[in-house]
């Protein structure tokens, strides 16, 4: 991907700080956006991320003020996630649509054993944003399932499908959205979108997908995601299986159990095609520090998990 425009740059080094110059501007996501920056001023360097996006796509624009408000809303409610910086949604001063914003110290990288203290740590995660209650609003508008804006039952159709998903598509089209409170969503969250020193999680990032929904949009897409990575055998340290070490984590954070379990872990695989290899190709399990994971793996660990959750549904 080419690197962003000088007029961004200068944009997003004066919005740190007038004198400042970007020195380096390195791609986080196959070689690009968002932008880790790395500014000079005075004889001191730092580091600041930048997204951006087509200021003539409305989608890009959407995304990025959605990345607004998430990230106030996560400040004014001490939620581990970058701060924002700056921000020009209409392109005037950035030549494109931009959002600039702090760095959380520490990777991405998924590990090949997973700790239950970790796994524990990513329920958390999610588990602290269902605290804050949030009726739908501009730029946090309503959401009944991960990834909003992408229509995965289309895909599926062009991409190819499966008996089992044909199957879990009808089953969730004869069932209303759970009811309950509405609260604080990301809407992408898996462990490429969190942050870790350790087994500690530092923070959420990619926030463009958030809005207003039911927790357990946040809860099934983690409990697919630690099933998909690390598989369903139950842990040796507890018996547990690291989507339920997730959901232990998650329930020790909100404070009461988990609500719909097995309806928000049907719509978490819907949110994938037959063939896990457009979901999680190679070169992104790679990058995120799996290249030992393949698509048959992932597809087969899907399938087990979404076979287990029409099964819990149905009973």
């Amino acid at each position: 991907m080419p690197n962003p425009a000088g007029q961004v740059l200068s944009w997003a080094a004066c919005a740190v700080n007038p004198s400042a110059r970007v020195i380096s501007a390195t791609g986080m996501r196959a070689g690009g956006n968002p932008w880790l920056l790395r500014l000079a001023n005075a004889g001191n360097t730092s580091e600041v991320v930048l997204k951006t996006g087509d200021v003539t796509a409305d989608l890009d624009r959407l995304q990025l003020i959605t990345t607004v408000a998430a990230l106030e809303l996560a400040a004014g409610n001490a939620l581990p996630a970058p701060r924002l910086i700056a921000a020009d949604l209409d392109g005037s001063a950035a030549g494109t649509v931009a959002v600039l914003m702090t760095v959380l110290p520490g990777s991405s990288k998924i590990p090949r054993v997973a700790s239950a203290a970790r796994l524990r740590a990513l329920g958390a995660a999610a588990g602290a944003l269902q605290r804050v209650a949030l009726a739908p609003r501009p730029g946090l508008e309503l959401r009944t399932r991960s990834l909003y804006d992408m229509d995965f039952a289309g895909w599926r159709r062009s991409a190819g499908t499966s008996q089992l998903l044909d199957r879990a598509e009808q089953r969730i089209a004869s069932l209303p959205v759970p009811d309950g409170q509405l609260v604080f969503v990301h809407g992408d969250l898996w462990q490429g979108n969190t942050i870790w020193n350790g087994d500690s999680c530092s923070g959420m990032i990619d926030w463009d997908a958030a809005g207003a929904g039911p927790p357990g949009i946040d809860l099934g897409t983690l409990r697919l995601d630690a099933a998909l990575f690390f598989g369903s055998s139950a842990l040796a340290s507890t018996g547990l299986p690291a989507a339920g070490e997730v959901l232990a984590g998650w329930q020790q954070a909100a404070g009461r159990p988990a609500e719909h379990v097995a309806y928000w872990d049907v719509a978490a695989a819907l949110c994938t095609v037959g063939d896990m290899a457009y979901c999680l190709p190679g070169d992104v399990v790679g990058e995120l520090g799996r290249p030992d994971l393949d698509a048959a793996l992932l597809t087969a660990r899907r399938d087990a998990f979404l076979a287990a959750a029409l099964e819990e549904l149905d009973s």
